[in-house]
């Protein structure tokens, strides 16, 4: 089992940057696919990035690439998230996730579904 919990969340003005962490208990981590997914208020949670477990392969949603920045420090089982530029629509609860499957592809892994384990959740709000 992997049991995940995020933390950096809080309150930016735009243009501001965050980094969200991910700490991960259970030694399923450092063999896992972990994701993150936001959800906005009234809006359906959507996926943000995905990293296979040596960081090899990375995904990003299209409308978020280079202002995110996925990665993990195995030796520490924590999976960030570096956020730039954050715009107000960037508000939402941001959850990371963990595929204890090997990663299979960006289709899959930008799916809520392919995911086992999921955190609770850290509250990002972007004052305009």
């Amino acid at each position: 089992q992997v049991q995940l919990a995020e933390s950096g969340g809080g309150l930016v003005q735009a243009g501001g940057s965050l980094r969200l962490s991910c700490s991960a208990s259970g030694r399923a981590f450092s063999s896992s696919v972990m994701g993150w997914f936001r959800q906005s208020p009234g809006k359906e949670r959507e996926f943000v990035a995905a990293i296979s477990w040596r960081g090899a392969s990375i995904i990003y949603a299209d409308s978020l690439k280079g202002r995110f920045t996925i990665s993990r420090d195995n030796a520490k089982n924590t999976v960030y998230l570096q956020m730039n530029s954050l715009q107000p629509e960037d508000t939402a609860v941001y959850y990371c996730a963990a595929d204890t499957s090997p990663w299979g592809g960006g289709p899959k892994q930008a799916k809520q579904g392919a995911y086992d384990y999921w955190g609770q959740g850290t509250q990002v709000t972007v004052s305009s």
